[in-house]
């Protein structure tokens, strides 16, 4: 790899320090090579020294990895065009599609989680809206219950057992959360019951399992059992979805946690699926009680839910596109391209949505996807295939028909894969 540059007379690319023959991988080489033409590597016998150490490491940085630089440029400013001129030969030029997808997403997730670290709040989803809302529901009651039992102090207390009965009481307990509930319900469940509220102490209540379970509409043993030789009788589908809920009902009744144990009182089959079915309740469990947890924790995956729902996907750009030539793997570079755009924007949308909206609401990105996603998708389209505008038009939306249904499709059975994994 010769050239014509003048032989500098001092530093590591000095004639007197080079060598016959590549110190790396032993290709021959003329004095005059500056670099090993089979590896790449500088053809110099000289030591290394701070300076040069440092000097190599400086201008590493400045020039670092031109695919990169060529990648991102060319990525945000020519939609289309990047996949085009990778196809077409390009390799060296661009980084790897694959692998720039992947590493373009992770690193979006991971300044996420350092923006909620850094703001205290999530912009990928409000914990808030799915922990502390108000609501109606008596489960939710009773939990608040159980909760503000054990934190309030005497003072409040001591208004609260002011009140005229223990309706009152019990209303004043949630309004102390904020939490709106219509307590003629509990009334009249309670007078349904024989059970006169104003005989009960508020305490014992609380801490009274039978009446909790009564209050939540789940009186003990209300399970329906239902034997293995029965079970399988059922074709595949009906025999899973009803040992699942058999298997929930009975944990809510009994409360016990140990598959082994439930197993034996219900009389199935000790096996390995079995015990794994029933231990999936002590997860249900953990996404009632945690739901932004676990939408963090499905969120996080979203990176390889989309790489591994590209394949699918790309069937339908092959057979839209069957008459272009291209390869499936090279519909799949053009996808990979499109998914990488969006990550980017969102990593760029990052720091002016934690300004805007203190790392609460993706409103910058928001907006980029609305009003710029469907422009860069039609004009990728466009300068990839190469087609009039009308024929483009129409598969830009007929392919963002496919993507909405196929992802859902694909997004619901990525759910119950990571919540039967959680």
């Amino acid at each position: 790899m010769s050239d014509n540059k003048p032989v500098p007379v001092k530093g590591r690319k000095a004639m007197k320090y080079r060598a016959a023959e590549c110190k790396n991988c032993g290709h021959p080489l003329e004095l005059t090579d500056r670099y090993c033409s089979y590896c790449s590597q500088m053809n110099t016998t000289k030591s290394l020294a701070l300076k040069d150490f440092f000097g190599e490491f400086i201008g590493s940085i400045i020039t670092y990895d031109s695919r990169f630089r060529h990648t991102l440029k060319d990525l945000l400013f020519k939609p289309g065009v990047i996949t085009r001129n990778y196809v077409n030969g390009q390799r060296l030029k661009y980084a790897n599609p694959f692998r720039f997808y992947l590493s373009v997403s992770i690193i979006y997730f991971i300044l996420q989680s350092l923006v909620s670290t850094f703001t205290g709040n999530s912009q990928l989803i409000d914990d808030t809206s799915l922990n502390n809302g108000p609501t109606n529901n008596l489960g939710a009651v009773i939990d608040s219950l159980e909760q503000n039992a054990r934190i309030l102090d005497s003072k409040t207390a001591d208004s609260i057992i002011q009140n005229n009965d223990n309706l009152s009481r019990l209303d004043s307990i949630l309004k102390t959360k904020n939490i709106n509930v219509n307590t003629k319900e509990l009334d009249s469940l309670f007078a349904e019951e024989n059970i006169n509220l104003n005989e009960i102490d508020v305490d014992s209540l609380v801490r009274e399992t039978s009446l909790l379970n009564l209050i939540r509409g789940k009186k003990e043993n209300t399970y329906e059992k239902i034997s293995e030789a029965t079970l399988d009788t059922m074709n595949w589908g009906k025999r899973n979805f009803q040992r699942f809920m058999l298997y929930r009902d009975f944990y809510k009744a009994t409360e016990i946690s140990n598959p082994a144990i439930a197993l034996d009182s219900l009389k199935h089959r000790n096996n390995a699926y079995n015990r794994w079915a029933y231990s999936k309740n002590e997860s249900i469990e953990k996404i009632e009680k945690n739901p932004g947890d676990f939408m963090e924790y499905l969120l996080e995956k979203t990176p390889f839910f989309l790489f591994f729902f590209t394949p699918v996907y790309a069937l339908f750009f092959w057979l839209v596109y069957s008459a272009k030539k291209y390869t499936y793997m090279e519909h799949m570079i053009f996808i990979f391209h499109i998914f990488s755009f969006v990550f980017l924007a969102g990593i760029i949308c990052m720091i002016p949505d934690s300004i805007i909206s203190g790392g609460n609401d993706n409103i910058v990105f928001s907006i980029v996807l609305t009003l710029v996603g469907p422009f860069y998708f039609y004009k990728a389209l466009r300068n990839f295939y190469q087609q009039n505008r009308l024929l483009t038009i129409i598969k830009f939306i007929f392919l963002n028909w496919i993507f909405w249904i196929g992802a859902t499709i694909a997004a619901a059975l990525f759910f119950s894969v990571t919540a039967a994994m959680y």
